[in-house]
């Protein structure tokens, strides 16, 4: 991987990072928490609208899918780089998905509590007797719907289907490389109200966004098999607790599991509730902290923005000895201003791109070697160009 030649960057981290993930940072190059101006920062599930950071921050990489624990118009703002690590605990959340499907299905826990309770010279004819207290249902030849097929849910679809249940996914905005992993027996619905009358079972694994807040209301619960069971392991807000609560206590839907608790749904006997335990192993934890230290070392180090969720991704090869690197407003001619003032200054440019997202661009130039004096002149040229937001310098090694 290419480097620049600065004084050692400081990642600040917040909650418990694995020690695999710290590894990734080579201590020639980094300081872990040594610094109170950190260049950036490496969180799990800190709330970062409540935490300061400041301008001196690069970037902030979350080891973990969800980032709404993170400001991100106010980090873009600030010229801050976010990062999350998709599919880092999709694998875990996986399995978890399996086991609440069978103890939905299955009262395990009931009857593992009960047997503990059981004592005397007749045990064994007391359980004989008890069992038929803890009847359950198979997954077997069952329709489970699951609605987001990425790093998720296209594993939770293979492996539903795997133990013979009938899978119908749904996600109007699946990608290329998420539908190419799906099994071509695994049918889409294109419409939710196409898949939603044949579920026994409906797991949701999408983001949370606005667009996507109370996804599942009332009228989507009555569209479901009388006695189905609902799983949210996405994030709260995607399903109405006051609609589900309707319908638990109608009769219309038999069970809700969900990873997310509230007062409205505690206490309730038809649902069961973990304690956002989706992506917690060991296995999970490391994943994501390897992979997030990875994405910051390589955009500390080329520039390069991979997995970012407020500014695009731009993948440019590191070859040429200089290259800078603009965060910038998303308006009209800015890589004209910018190019004219590489022109100017009698620079040529080796390589270039330039990608937006939204109201934000970012902009990288690769060009030949400027010594220390040219590269400060040249960066605050560009720094006073009233959209930029940040600028930077970096050089290859080697």
């Amino acid at each position: 991987m290419g480097g620049i030649k600065l004084m050692k960057m400081d990642i600040k981290t917040y909650n418990v990072i694995a020690k695999e993930g710290l590894a990734v940072f080579p201590p020639e190059k980094y300081t872990i928490n040594q610094s109170e101006k950190p260049t950036a920062l490496l969180i799990r599930s800190q709330d970062m609208h409540k935490t300061y950071f400041g301008t001196n921050v690069l970037a902030i990489a979350r080891a973990g899918a969800g980032v709404n624990n993170i400001p991100l118009i106010k980090a873009a703002q600030n010229g801050t780089v976010v990062f999350n690590t998709p599919g880092s605990n999709a694998n875990a959340v996986k399995e978890l998905i399996i086991a609440m499907l069978i103890l939905s299905s299955r009262p395990v826990v009931e009857a593992a509590n009960w047997a503990k309770k059981v004592v005397g010279a007749d045990v064994s004819l007391q359980t004989e007797k008890g069992k038929n207290h803890f009847a359950g249902t198979e997954l077997l030849g069952k329709t489970i719907g699951v609605i987001g097929l990425g790093n998720v849910g296209s594993r939770v679809a293979q492996a539903t289907a795997s133990l013979g249940m009938n899978v119908i996914g749904y996600d109007p905005y699946i990608s290329v490389e998420h539908a190419w992993k799906l099994s071509n027996q695994i049918p889409r619905a294109k419409k939710l109200s196409e898949m939603l009358p044949k579920c026994d079972y409906l797991t949701i694994h999408i983001p949370y966004t606005e667009k996507n807040r109370d996804l599942i209301t009332a009228k989507e619960l009555a569209q479901l098999k009388p006695g189905a069971i609902l799983l949210n392991y996405s994030r709260w807000g995607i399903v109405n607790e006051d609609d589900v609560i309707a319908a638990l206590n109608r009769g219309t839907l038999k069970k809700y599991v969900t990873d997310f608790s509230s007062n409205k749904i505690i206490g309730h006997p038809q649902i069961i509730i973990t304690p956002h335990i989706g992506g917690t192993t060991v296995e999970a934890e490391i994943n994501g902290a390897k992979m997030a230290a990875q994405t910051l070392r390589t955009y500390l180090e080329t520039g390069n923005i991979i997995n970012s969720v407020n500014f695009p991704t731009v993948e440019l090869p590191f070859e040429s000895p200089t290259r800078i690197t603009l965060i910038h407003k998303n308006v009209p001619n800015m890589v004209g201003r910018i190019t004219t003032i590489l022109a100017n200054d009698g620079i040529n440019i080796d390589n270039m791109i330039n990608r937006s997202r939204d109201e934000f661009a970012y902009t990288v130039i690769d060009m030949g070697e400027l010594n220390d004096q040219r590269q400060a002149a040249l960066k605050k040229e560009l720094i006073q160009i009233p959209e930029v937001i940040r600028a930077r310098v970096l050089k290859r090694e080697g």
